[in-house]
């Protein structure tokens, strides 16, 4: 039998998170320092929302600046709370999930990152990203 690993075996552990009280102005920050595209809101460990690169660009004029400034359309942003932006009811998947299963729930939805969470917290975050790179090194 083929042995089908884990979704902790390729999940991110050091999540960069957001709280809802933050700014969108500080989201766009850490998309753009970290390289991210997908940031988790929560409330201490409990996910609550989720913020993605694409929500900041539909309310912003974000893809005009370049990614390494971190000058930003604060006007837009203040118009808006995180809360207002980020989607609310985040599918979430358990870390014993295979990495099979949660290729069949991206590939199935038009989200691109799935928080992973154990007894409610939130543990990890694996997105079609690493599912490309686990892919890679297989072949």
């Amino acid at each position: 039998m083929r042995y089908i690993p884990p979704i902790s075996e390729i999940m991110t552990q050091n999540i960069i998170a957001l709280n809802r009280d933050d700014d969108l102005e500080t989201a766009e920050v850490l998309f753009k320092r970290n390289k991210i595209r997908h940031i988790p809101v929560v409330t201490g460990d409990v996910i609550i929302g989720m913020l993605s690169y694409s929500d900041l660009l539909r309310i912003s004029f974000a893809d005009a600046v370049y990614d390494t400034d971190e000058d930003v359309d604060t006007l837009v942003y203040n118009m808006f709370t995180i809360d207002q932006v980020m989607v609310k009811n985040v599918v979430t998947i358990p870390s014993t999930a295979t990495i099979k299963e949660v290729a069949k729930i991206l590939s199935e939805n038009e989200f691109h990152a799935l928080p992973v969470v154990d007894n409610g917290c939130l543990v990890g975050i694996v997105t079609t990203t690493d599912l490309i790179n686990y892919l890679l090194k297989q072949l």
